[in-house]
């Protein structure tokens, strides 16, 4: 279980900077474009927490209730970033058809059925549910300000010229998508899962 989470960690670590040098290469390594994306950001910041994480239970050691509270969080942006995807913008991404399967369809998978069937997890508190609000909240402040003055945005659904009307609707159901994915996340830190921990090395 350890050297799977940090070994997968790694490697979408590895893809993301891969595909920067990409980007690079061909004059468009612009990082707050590249990293503005939704599912560049959370891919990298679950990736490094699976990295951690994998690392510890490697080591031998115990892994922070708050390290897994984040994985748990990360778990319910990637949830978002599969469904969003591949139900409503499926093939509207940039990056070649490899990349974009393992970033939106093989890591948000694996990265849920490793926190529905394996029981290292404590019981999320429901108290602690609008956590998962101010990453987002903060993320969709810094891409309207870039909106409305250099006029680059991620997603078409978040262009300013799409008038206010459509812009809170779009902000609304993602913000309301991503409390829903956290609650199925939080309901199956519920479930006893397969302690692998005793075993991982």
């Amino acid at each position: 279980m350890g050297i799977g989470r940090a070994a997968s960690g790694l490697l979408i670590t590895a893809v993301l900077v891969y595909f920067y040098a990409v980007r690079i290469a061909v004059g468009d390594g612009n990082p707050f474009d590249y990293f503005g994306y939704f599912t560049n950001q959370t891919s990298l910041l679950t990736s490094l927490v699976l990295l951690a994480t994998g690392v510890l239970i490697v080591g031998g050691r115990r892994v922070p209730v708050s390290l897994t509270f984040l994985r748990g969080i990360a778990t319910a942006y990637l949830l978002v970033v599969a469904v969003i995807y591949n139900l409503l913008v499926p093939g509207t991404g940039s990056a070649p058809p490899w990349v974009s399967a393992l970033l939106h369809v093989v890591f948000p998978l694996l990265v849920a059925l490793d926190w529905l069937l394996i029981g290292d997890r404590p019981r999320l508190p429901w108290r602690r549910l609008w956590m998962l609000l101010p990453y987002p909240i903060l993320w969709l402040t810094a891409v309207l300000i870039r909106g409305v003055t250099d006029g680059w945005v991620p997603y078409g659904f978040l262009l300013p010229e799409r008038g206010i009307a459509s812009l809170t609707v779009h902000i609304v159901g993602l913000l309301a998508a991503i409390i829903a994915a956290g609650a199925l996340v939080w309901t199956a830190s519920r479930s006893r899962g397969i302690d692998l921990t005793a075993t991982s090395t």
